[in-house]
């Protein structure tokens, strides 16, 4: 008997005498309730994800704005030249679109007297994200920016309306600088 005990041992890697582990697993209620947690957790997360998503869109477009209009000024500074800023269909940029400012922006040296773009050396252009839409609060013009800097005359509001009601605005002043606020669902 002592043989078939140390032959046991030795077999199951057991110490004689002791039981079988029982075997471990998820029962079906505890499988329903770990399912219906994560179905409660999506049903929160997704649309705050998308919330994060339209504002992050918003954030971005701004970033674009701001980044366009402080290169033209500081490009006129640097050059001492006019730099002007207009939206404009591309691929090929011939005219300005004072209408919709939610196409790609193009930075051009000179004025661009009557929103003709030809003739004008392109500095840069700067795509726009889709699903966000800008406007900006001033006539049929390119905005300009004089060789020290100003804006004078050319000042105006951006407004930029994403999905989710998310919406900023780009405040360009007299003398070239911008500032962004977030704005109200009521502007878009």
């Amino acid at each position: 008997m002592g043989q078939d005990t140390a032959e046991g041992h030795q077999l199951t890697g057991r110490p004689p005498g002791l039981a079988k582990p029982a075997q471990r697993g998820l029962t079906l209620i505890e499988l329903l309730v770990a399912l219906a947690v994560m179905i409660l957790m999506a049903t929160w997360g997704v649309p705050s994800f998308q919330q994060f998503a339209a504002r992050n869109e918003v954030t971005t477009d701004v970033q674009r704005v701001v980044r366009a209009l402080s290169l033209a000024r500081n490009t006129a500074i640097m050059t001492r030249n006019t730099i002007s800023v207009c939206s404009s269909q591309g691929p090929i940029y011939t005219n300005c679109n004072f209408n919709d400012w939610s196409l790609d922006w193009v930075i051009i040296e000179g004025e661009a007297a009557g929103g003709s773009l030809t003739g004008h050396p392109i500095l840069k252009v700067l795509e726009p994200l889709n699903g966000v839409s800008v406007t900006f609060n001033r006539d049929d013009r390119p905005i300009r920016f004089s060789a020290i800097g100003w804006s004078q005359g050319y000042n105006g509001t951006f407004v930029l309306c994403g999905r989710n009601g998310e919406s900023a605005t780009a405040i360009l002043g007299n003398n070239g600088r911008v500032r962004t606020e977030s704005s109200s669902n009521d502007d878009c």
